[in-house]
Formats: C-alpha cells, structure tokens, sequence
C-alpha cells in the first residue's frame, strides 16, 4: 500500500540532498512524520497546502517503514499513517509535481 506526504519545494530539495529527513516543521513539532492515504491526500492539500503552489507529492510503500508507521486516528477520526523515525530517502517509490490549477492542486492520473 502506498501512503503519501507532500512537501514543499525546498523541504523536497533538502530532502535529495540530505538523504533522510525528519519531516516538516509541524512534523518535527508533533514528533512524526504525518502521511495520507491516496483517500485521503487530497483533502490533506486542500487543508493544508490550499494556496501553495509548487509542491511535490511522494509515494512512500507502508510495509517498508516496519513497525515505525502506525496507524492512529485523527481528522474525522480516520486513520492516519504516522511514522515515528527519519524518513529516508531510499525508501521514495515516486515523486510527482503537485501544481496549483484554478480548482485545486492537480493530483497525477489515477491516483484520486
């Protein structure tokens, strides 16, 4: 299953370069690295990212964080998958664009 965090250019940037990072500001402030499902990614950039532009969205497999992923209720009292540990670069499946159109964030085919 694949779970998805979208970053910033800049965090994206530091993150390649790096090789790890330990997630974006609020992140760091909760103590995880927040993820979504593709069900709910898009609500997540609408909440969180809705005037920004410029964003890069990055596929992650679940299984391969182990026991440091968990599964914890939040908005809604969905789901959400937290990782409790660096996220690590060899750990990307993929990274799309996520640019601002005129309705919304455009999410790349088939994924919403």
């Amino acid at each position: 299953m694949l779970v998805f965090k979208i970053f910033l250019r800049p965090e994206w940037d530091a993150f390649r370069a790096a090789g790890f990072t330990a997630g974006a500001p609020i992140d760091r402030a909760d103590g995880f690295i927040h993820f979504s499902t593709a069900e709910q990614v898009t609500e997540t950039a609408a909440k969180h990212f809705a005037d920004q532009s410029d964003l890069v969205l990055v596929a992650f497999e679940a299984e391969r964080m182990g026991d440091a992923l968990k599964w914890e209720a939040s908005r809604g009292g969905a789901l959400f998958p937290h990782l409790y540990r660096d996220l690590l670069l060899e750990e990307v499946v993929w990274d799309k664009s996520l640019p601002l159109g005129a309705t919304g964030h455009i999410f790349p085919e088939g994924l919403v």
